[in-house]
């Protein structure tokens, strides 16, 4: 099998050759056909998450050791299943939910293996989908996404799967108040899909690329913002008409996070997707005061991805704008992205 692979943190990926595995037990294989190239790769290929305050997160605290295969939105053929793998789908194409856990504590068994505190994810400690093929642990993690284009569908389980529970977190939210989404990058730009595809219309979508603010409208953002702007957080309330009921913030960097705060009306909610980095000030009295809800939002659940992908097939969650490139090419485009040079996402074709 071939795959592009970390050897070592904070250099390009590097072409790899091993043998095709076998699965055993519940596992089964697919020969991949795409896999989307999240943002969250950038950072794990750097070798770690800026935390602020000068402290970092390595990816080997997480178990990661070089050589890695990332890549943790993978949609394939499945091709072959292990002996207890019961009625795998031999032949038949499907998405993979990447966030697996030790399939044993009681998130788990609850369905929430993104919240297992021994998770072994697809990408990060299983090999990931910048490779032909891949071994998934459990017929359970493939759904069926027949009847999306598969090139969009691969970008379901990470940034489409992390923006609706964000978003979900928010609900209900009345129609008549006002939802800032922060960063209109790929999870920017999918997020005001989702609240679209919600129901929700005022949304004011806020990004230092007027590429992307355009990108945001086209997505059905009602009103943009540049970040930039030294009177952004006065302009945010004369757009909103006041304090706004709910930011979900897709880049968290302390600036961000700090404009989504002072926006907030008594009672609003910030809920933090994005892993840019950073630490803030949070005063407890104010937060007390103001009722406010911080709330980190890490990914989601099986049954969640099976829900996005129910609004894509029914036509509700309208697709952002995709590159497909070949797999060859999927360390220059790790490369865009920590740049910020792609508008929409990439999914890499194997």
């Amino acid at each position: 099998m071939l795959s592009y692979d970390v050897f070592e943190w904070g250099k390009p990926l590097k072409k790899a050759e091993r043998e095709t595995p076998k699965p055993r037990g519940t596992e089964v294989l697919l020969r991949l056909k795409y896999c989307g190239v999240c943002h969250s790769d950038v950072h794990i290929r750097d070798g770690y998450f800026e935390l602020g305050g000068g402290k970092r997160f390595h990816m080997s605290e997480r178990g990661m050791n070089p050589p890695v295969t990332l890549g943790h939105e993978p949609y394939g053929t499945v091709i072959a299943a292990g002996p207890e793998a019961g009625d795998a789908p031999i032949g038949a194409d499907r998405l993979v939910y990447p966030w697996t856990g030790c399939g044993l504590c009681a998130r788990c068994r609850e369905g929430m293996d993104n919240y297992c505190m021994a998770p072994r994810y697809i990408g990060l400690h299983r090999r990931g989908g910048y490779a032909d093929h891949l071994l998934v642990p459990h017929p359970r993690y493939l759904i069926d996404a027949g009847g999306i284009d598969p090139v969009w569908a691969a970008t379901l389980s990470c940034s489409g799967l992390a923006t609706y529970s964000a978003v979900s977190k928010l609900n209900p939210i009345p129609p008549d108040e006002w939802v800032a989404v922060i960063g209109a990058g790929g999870l920017g730009l999918t997020s005001i899909a989702m609240l679209r595809a919600m129901g929700h219309e005022r949304i004011v979508a806020v990004d230092i690329d007027s590429a992307k603010l355009d990108a945001a409208r086209a997505a059905g953002a009602a009103a943009t913002l540049d970040g930039r702007d030294a009177e952004a957080p006065k302009k945010l309330r004369e757009i909103t008409g006041g304090p706004i009921y709910g930011a979900v913030d897709l880049v968290g960097a302390a600036d961000t996070a700090s404009l989504a705060l002072g926006a907030l009306s008594k009672g609003g909610r910030l809920i933090l997707v994005g892993l840019y980095g950073g630490e803030i000030p949070v005063s407890l009295v104010a937060t007390i005061q103001r009722a406010l809800t911080i709330q980190g939002s890490h990914l989601g659940t099986i049954a969640e991805l099976k829900a996005v992908v129910a609004l894509a097939r029914q036509g509700k969650l309208r697709p952002i704008p995709i590159q497909k490139r070949p797999l060859s090419e999927v360390s220059r485009t790790l490369d865009e992205l920590k740049a910020g040079g792609i508008l929409g996402r990439v999914v890499v074709e194997t």
